[in-house]
């Protein structure tokens, strides 16, 4: 198995950091639509406000 470099490290991190960004500001959006939206989309209030746990800041 071949050792991954600095480089690709760090790569991967970023590439998770960001997404991580874009699911927090995603569930951010969702939370403000209305709950009869969510449901007919198959979320839940509840199950979007446990997810979103860290505030989205950018």
């Amino acid at each position: 198995m071949a050792k991954r470099g600095f480089f690709r490290n760090a790569m991967d991190a970023m590439i998770a950091a960001r997404e991580k960004q874009a699911q927090r500001y995603v569930t951010g959006a969702l939370l403000m639509m209305d709950d009869e939206t969510l449901r007919a989309n198959g979320y839940t209030r509840t199950d979007l406000q446990r997810r979103n746990t860290t505030p989205y800041l950018f």
